[in-house]
């Protein structure tokens, strides 16, 4: 399915610039991150998409979820693995039409948009450089965790708050382990906040990024 974006075109459209793919939370819309975007490198093209799902008025999702259920009955995994597909089909479709490195992919997710970053990095890592999960968690139910090609090149910046009520941090803290033990490089970090970004962890992001 095709997906609505918002672009900021790199300072230099003319050089081959790497990709920022912004994927916002539930009940979000593209606009949201993209709040962001004059904030992050001007060296990269950053686009931000809108989950194919509507849920209101300017509010979409990725995929359904159950807030009444528990973490192994959270979500639509049909729809989530649908999800998944439409991005990588539009990152591979962006980079093909515009001047974009194609190996300096970065995907920076917010809550559901995090998740769907975990589960695109793990079964297309050939697509992506690095990830940043935001206030998410790590759902191997979503894809074939037995079968995930190599991903030891990628790199991981992962945040919460521990006062989160939406996403409990304890289940954020599970993809750290994980990963390291894949060989990834891992960065995590909590805050004391609910389910946002606190000022420091944008700027931790930020230092991130440019450490790249």
């Amino acid at each position: 399915m095709a997906l609505e974006y918002l672009i900021r075109e790199s300072e230099s459209p003319e050089a081959n610039s790497p990709l920022i793919v912004l994927l916002h939370g539930y009940g979000s819309n593209e606009a949201d991150l993209f709040a962001f975007a004059d904030m992050l490198p001007a060296s990269h093209h950053v686009v931000s998409l809108r989950a194919p799902h509507t849920l209101m008025r300017e509010s979409f999702a990725w995929f359904a979820l159950d807030f009444t259920a528990d973490e192994k009955r959270f979500s639509n995994l049909d729809q989530a693995r649908e999800s998944l597909e439409s991005v990588a089909s539009f990152m591979d479709d962006f980079i093909a039409s515009n001047r974009v490195d194609e190996n300096n992919v970065t995907l920076i997710g917010f809550s559901q948009g995090a998740i769907l970053s975990y589960a695109l990095s793990f079964k297309y890592p050939q697509k992506v450089k690095q990830v940043a999960a935001l206030s998410g968690y790590l759902n191997p139910d979503i894809f074939e965790l037995a079968s995930t090609p190599g991903i030891s090149h990628l790199r991981y910046f992962i945040s919460h708050g521990s006062a989160d009520q939406v996403v409990p941090v304890q289940w954020a803290r599970k993809a750290p382990e994980i990963l390291r033990e894949l060989g990834c490089e891992v960065t995590y970090n909590e805050y004391p906040v609910g389910h946002g970004v606190a000022p420091q962890n944008f700027a931790d992001l930020l230092k991130w990024l440019k450490q790249a």
